[in-house]
């Protein structure tokens, strides 16, 4: 049985906001509950007109659906904002550092701080990439990592996300939807602006080019429009004001890849590509992939172009990883996580493995390799059949498996059809890394599970997303700036 929750806005007392929060207890005592749920439904409505959808792949009744908004925005203080800062930089140049290593020298494999068999023989680990460094040494450009919240400053990363990470569209649309249906709040709070987010992501892509110069041509490569993500694709592009591609739009000659476009061949220079390695290239990967670019791997270690995210990275997602980070980030920065891990049993190892076994209905166990909420059992709220499926997967392929306790997420107030109500909630802000540094935006995603006691917040399993603020420390700067002009405050 976990522990009561710690909600953000009402910390213990359960009725009483905390200091911080009197004006966001103030806004919901003033709106009646008719109004936020027609505000809510005004944000589902424009949402489906401009088409941000995802798939749930394999779910014929509804393939493509809205990700459920809600309109009590999350906030976090000035304060907490510099905390999770600090530790979201010191993990990202770690994660980069660990990924250069490992294609590199190996120096904390041969120091024994990580084991040889879980990098060579991790499924992510491209041996083909052994000894090539991507332009400008970064590999993980953009990294969405997952946090969540048991007490006032107690903050736990819960994964790395280094691949492909998705969601910082619903970031924006999200923020945009309440400075229009909400703009009382940017009143009560000066809240730091997201808008920055594409120019940031468009400056990063462009300092890693590896010709330099000052126009290097980028483009976002997309599997296409039946792709869960198309959307956050198409709206990236287009914020970016660069292409957005296709792979029949590219091919690569004498190790140079060009876009086709109606005037001829352009050169391209970087890709942000949303296509997992597996299917980029069908020369190198997977050979059967429809999705791939044929020769663009050798393009890549030619070191005439950039891919963004760096082949190779999901190493870095893998959970068997990330288990070792704190000892990863003390390794590279010689200092301890700043934002520490939620603790972690190594089911391939016997002595966790068999602790796993006997507390299988406390614990949450996943799959190394998963993500999306799949592949994973909550304990406590399983059936006995779930629990003794996973008891026999486990026995069987103990190595594919990690366990952790299940913790008491944070809750936020959440407009229910019973009203506003606590609701657990994660969150993904997302850390850009180019030639020039770390950049963080400040904001996020925040997931919310919807169904009441949930803790699974994945959109795949029903959970939903709200706008999350992050207070500033200089009150009062207001102009008008966004996407669509609206009112938004300075950072």
């Amino acid at each position: 049985m976990t522990p009561p929750a710690f909600d953000e806005i009402f910390g213990t007392s359960g009725s009483t906001p905390r200091d911080e929060f009197a004006a966001l207890g103030a806004w919901l005592d003033e709106t009646p509950g008719e109004e936020l749920d027609r505000r809510q439904k005004a944000a589902e409505a424009a949402f489906r007109q401009l088409g941000i959808t995802f798939a749930v792949y394999g779910d014929e009744d509804s393939a493509e659906r809205i990700i459920p908004f809600d309109i009590v925005p999350r906030i976090f203080t000035h304060r907490e904002w510099t905390k999770l800062s600090e530790g979201l930089v010191q993990r990202t140049e770690a994660i980069n550092a660990f990924l250069r290593d490992v294609y590199g020298e190996r120096k904390i494999i041969a120091d024994g701080v990580v084991p040889e068999a879980l990098v060579l023989g991790n499924p992510q680990f491209r041996g083909m990439l052994d000894g090539q460094k991507p332009p400008h040494g970064v590999f993980a450009h953009i990294c969405g990592i997952d946090l969540v919240r048991t007490g006032p400053d107690d903050f736990f990363v819960l994964e790395d996300n280094a691949r492909t990470p998705s969601g910082v569209s619903y970031m924006l649309e999200n923020r945009e939807a309440m400075l229009r249906l909400c703009p009382e709040i940017f009143h009560r709070f000066s809240v730091c602006p997201v808008d920055r987010y594409p120019d940031a992501l468009r400056e990063t892509l462009r300092s890693v080019a590896p010709r330099g110069g000052s126009e290097p041509v980028c483009v976002v490569l997309t599997p296409g429009h039946f792709n869960s993500a198309f959307y956050e694709h198409s709206f990236l592009a287009d914020t970016m004001g660069i292409e957005l591609v296709e792979p029949a739009d590219l091919e690569v000659d004498d190790d140079i890849v060009w876009m086709r476009t109606i005037d001829g061949r352009v050169r391209v220079d970087v890709i942000y590509r949303r296509i997992d390695d597996d299917y980029i290239d069908p020369l190198v990967f997977k050979a059967d992939s429809m999705l791939g670019v044929p020769g663009l791997i050798a393009a890549y270690l030619a070191g005439n172009v950039a891919l963004v995210n760096a082949p190779g990275t999901g190493i870095a997602d893998d959970k068997a990883i990330y288990s070792y980070m704190p000892e990863i980030v003390k390794y590279y920065s010689g200092q301890d996580a700043k934002l520490p891990n939620v603790e972690t049993y190594r089911c391939r190892e016997a002595s966790a493995l068999q602790y796993t076994l006997d507390n299988l209905e406390k614990l949450v166990v996943k799959l190394v390799d998963g993500s999306g909420g799949y592949g994973m059992l909550v304990g406590p709220t399983a059936a006995k059949a779930q629990i003794e499926e996973f008891r026999a997967a486990l026995i069987a392929e103990p190595h594919r498996y990690i366990a952790q306790p299940t913790l008491a997420l944070s809750t936020v107030p959440t407009l229910t059809e019973q009203g506003v109500a606590p609701r657990h909630v994660d969150f993904r802000p997302f850390v850009l890394t180019g030639s020039k540094g770390v950049h963080i935006v400040p904001g996020g995603l925040t997931r919310v599970a919807l169904k009441e006691g949930s803790l699974v917040v994945n959109s795949s399993q029903g959970g939903g997303t709200k706008d999350s603020l992050i207070l500033s420390n200089v009150p009062g700067q207001w102009q008008s700036q966004g996407f669509g002009g609206q009112m938004q405050g300075q950072g």
